[in-house]
C-alpha cells in the first residue's frame, strides 16, 4: 500500500488564505498562472494553518491530561526543547530552544507535555518575551508547583535577513516564579541547563 499523508484543515479558512496569498503574489508582480506558482497559494495556506495551530490548543488542558499525584519534590527540568515560531511584527520565523523547570508540590506531569506546551505557544504569531511568560503561567496554573523557571534562547530571522541583518545575534528571555526567585535555586537551574551531562 502506498504512503498517504492525511491532513485536516478548515476548508473555509484554507480558501480565504489561498485567495489572500494569490493576491499577495499578484501584488508583488508575479504571474499567478505561472507553472511554479499554480499551487503556491494552497501550499502557503496549509503551511500557515500548520504554523499557527497553537491557537486551537489549551496548554493547561495539555498538562492536566497527564497529571499525576507524586511525592517527588526536587527540581524537574526538561531542557533543549526545540521551538519554531513566527514573529508577529514581520511574520518571519524565529527558532531556538526552551528550558523548563518546576519543583513539584504534590503533582507531576508527563515530560512530553512540557514540550507540547512549548508547541502550544510557539505555533502562534508571537514575541519571545510574551511566550516565555505564557509557558511559565500555564505550568504554574496546572500544577501549582513550588516554583517554575523558563528560559528561551532563539534566533530571529527578522534580525538576520532584514533590518539590521546581524547573522550571529541571539535573544535569551527568562521568567521565574516561586522558589526560582531565590538566588540559589535559580543558579542551580541555570547551571544544570548549561551543563553537558551526557
Amino acid at each position: 500500500m502506498a504512503y498517504r499523508k492525511i491532513e485536516e484543515y478548515n476548508e473555509e479558512t484554507l480558501q480565504s488564505l489561498m485567495e489572500s496569498y494569490s493576491n499577495v503574489l499578484a501584488a508583488l508582480g508575479e504571474d499567478t498562472e505561472r507553472e511554479g506558482l499554480l499551487k503556491t497559494p494552497l501550499r502557503v495556506a496549509k503551511s500557515m494553518a500548520n504554523l499557527t495551530q497553537g491557537y486551537k490548543m489549551d496548554a493547561v488542558e495539555i498538562i492536566n491530561s497527564a497529571k499525576f499525584t507524586e511525592s517527588y519534590s526536587e527540581m524537574v527540568i526538561v531542557k533543549d526543547i526545540e521551538l519554531y515560531s513566527m514573529c508577529e511584527h514581520h511574520m518571519l520565523p524565529f527558532f531556538g530552544k526552551a528550558h523548563i523547570a518546576y519543583i513539584p508540590n504534590g503533582y507531576i506531569t508527563g515530560l512530553s507535555k512540557l514540550a507540547r506546551v512549548v508547541d502550544c505557544f510557539s505555533r502562534r504569531l508571537q514575541v519571545q518575551e510574551r511566550m516565555t511568560h505564557q509557558i511559565l503561567d500555564a505550568v504554574q496554573e496546572a500544577l501549582q508547583p513550588l516554583g517554575v523557571a523558563v528560559v528561551i534562547e532563539a534566533k530571529h530571522l527578522c534580525m538576520m535577513m532584514r533590518g539590521v541583518q546581524k547573522q550571529n545575534s541571539s535573544t535569551t528571555t527568562s521568567a521565574f516564579i516561586g522558589e526560582f526567585e531565590k538566588e540559589a535555586t535559580r543558579s542551580e537551574f541555570l547551571r544544570l541547563i548549561s551543563a553537558k551531562l551526557h
